[in-house]
């Protein structure tokens, strides 16, 4: 669980630096991302979902004339339970279908696009599918406008896949007909019940946090064990195809009910998808800011997945990935890399030794459409070289004077109800540095910019620590701290900015965003696009996925 080192957070490229790293406290308080869906009943799920138009939202205040899936009818239920948790019967992207390895599923689809859109269908890669009803079509069985086709397949293995209309895909794909299909394993391995594998778990109940993982482990291996996870659905939309769609539509409407020359009506849409210049790119439907509101916000009736991932230092995060749409999307993660564990539901093992993983330690998730991924991805402070949680044994305040007792992997794992769980020991009373100005020779092991010049940035919480009180203990002006030992020299001062007082600083925060520079705009204008911020708390802060 332990082989994957964190790069070190100092070089990692431009976008990611020591300022955009403290998170502020107001992010703190963003709603989580987590993997929500629809469940369809034990063993045998059954989903009835539509294919119908609706607006979907932008950043820059543009209704986009969409086509997306959604429910007929009230699902069976949601997993994990989230408040709010809703299906409407347009979303983009459609709803993720969350069955059990081994379960027998079926799927009803119901067109309810425009008449002149034709016929509609979902392709399931990965899976034998069966038809019933509806009529042949060029890749499966298909929906005449207001009719219904039926798809039955057995979940036949544990992971994470891509469905999409199988009709017409460079235009019905493009207007928002996708989504995702997660398998849990059936049989859960031991391993990830007890043990280290089950020591973030109790470090969290200990905080009072809810599990709302779908499961303990992605596959069913023992290396596969996770404590969070997160669904991230990369996709890009040409506002130039959906508004000469939605053009067509109303004019054929028009001529329909008023044709004066008695000439024939346009009677199936036209709309061409070439040349391609896509002007807006999502995260599980939204674009930056909006994919960091909470899941199921009313402000986005038909965008229910949000895009925020959460995490407490050491956790094994479970990256649900998928390539939507026609591009391919480079996707990176700052703070360390992905192990992947599979694609499209094949678990990666060694052609040699069966117990052993062989999934890729990628730099970026690049997804191909339609190609999904499961991956691994954590954070434990390891590389950067200072004690982040800002152990000083000098200082007035108990709390600064935590041991950290190193496991075999150099860890500090014996106690999950220690504030330094996980902490990298090798670093532990490690002063970031000597003097609150300077260069490395001064004393520390980095270089701080001036505070003052950051003191504006929403992003920056003013502390290289972790935790609300991590830069108090540091400089030993906690509360209770002895009369005139604030402010000190030998250590970084407090330091607020006009978004965090300085008692306010929580965690880390690291840019995640595509590589391809164009997708973090929308319409051409940065922030936006394919970009979300990664939150590290401290074990003070209670991560809450219930919303």
């Amino acid at each position: 669980m332990n082989s994957m080192p964190t790069k070190s957070v100092l070089a990692n490229c431009r976008a990611f630096s020591l300022l955009a790293m403290a998170a502020s406290g107001l992010l703190s308080t963003a709603a989580i991302a987590a993997a929500p869906g629809i469940t369809g009943g034990a063993s045998a799920p059954i989903f009835n979902l539509t294919a119908q138009p609706a607006y979907v939202s932008q950043p820059d205040g543009k209704m986009i004339y969409s086509w997306g899936y959604g429910c007929t009818s009230a699902p069976s239920g949601f997993a994990p339970a989230m408040t709010g948790a809703k299906c409407p019967t347009m979303q983009v992207p459609g709803p993720t279908l969350i069955v059990t390895e081994g379960d027998a599923v079926t799927v009803t689809l119901t067109n309810n696009l425009p008449a002149v859109a034709g016929n509609t269908s979902i392709l399931f890669p990965g899976f034998n599918v069966t038809t019933t009803g509806g009529v042949a079509g060029l890749l499966t069985r298909e929906a005449t406008p207001g009719n219904t086709v039926t798809y039955s397949f057995i979940a036949s293995s544990a992971g994470t896949r891509a469905y999409s209309s199988g009709t017409q895909g460079d235009l019905q794909v493009e207007m928002g007909l996708y989504g995702a299909v997660i398998v849990i394993p059936k049989t859960i391995p031991a391993a990830c019940t007890s043990g280290i594998a089950a020591s973030n778990l109790a470090a969290e109940k200990n905080n009072g946090e809810t599990d709302f993982r779908l499961a303990t482990a992605a596959y069913g291996h023992a290396k596969t064990c996770y404590d969070r996870e997160y669904l991230f659905q990369f996709s890009e939309i040409d506002p130039n195809v959906h508004t000469k769609a939605s053009e067509q539509i109303n004019a054929i409407a028009a001529c329909q009910i008023n044709n004066p020359t008695g000439n024939p009506c346009q009677t199936t849409l036209q709309v061409p998808t070439e040349p391609y210049h896509p002007a807006y790119f999502m995260i599980n439907g939204r674009s930056m800011p909006d994919d960091m509101d909470p899941n199921y916000a009313a402000q986005y009736p038909n965008q229910p997945y949000n895009g925020n991932p959460h995490m407490h230092p050491g956790e094994q995060v479970l990256l649900r990935i998928i390539g939507q749409g026609r591009w391919q999307h480079p996707f990176h993660e700052h703070g360390n890399h992905v192990r992947i564990l599979g694609r499209d539901g094949n678990l990666i093992l060694s052609a040699t030794d069966p117990n052993s993983l062989a999934g890729p330690l990628l730099f970026t998730t690049t997804t191909t459409p339609g190609l999904a991924m499961d991956g691994i991805f954590y954070f434990t402070g390891r590389g950067l070289n200072w004690d982040m949680y800002g152990h000083t044994p000098s200082s007035p305040d108990p709390a600064a004077q935590l041991s950290c007792t190193p496991d075999a992997n150099g860890y500090n794992t014996a106690d999950p109800t220690a504030l330094n769980y996980f902490e990298w020991c090798q670093d532990h009373n490690k002063p970031v540095q000597a003097n609150p100005f300077g260069d490395v020779g001064a004393g520390g092991p980095v270089t701080l910019p001036d505070p003052n010049l950051f003191a504006n940035g929403a992003w920056y919480g003013g502390s290289p620590y972790l935790g609300p009180d991590a830069t108090r203990r540091a400089t030993g002006c906690s509360p209770g701290a002895a009369a005139g030992s604030c402010g000190t020299t030998g250590t970084t001062r407090p330091s607020g900015t006009v978004a965090n007082s300085a008692s306010g600083e929580a965690g880390f925060a690291f840019m995640w965003h595509s590589h391809n520079e164009r997708e973090i705009t929308t319409s051409n204008i940065f922030p936006g696009g394919m970009l979300m911020m990664m939150l590290v708390d401290s074990r003070e802060f209670k991560i809450d996925e219930s919303f």
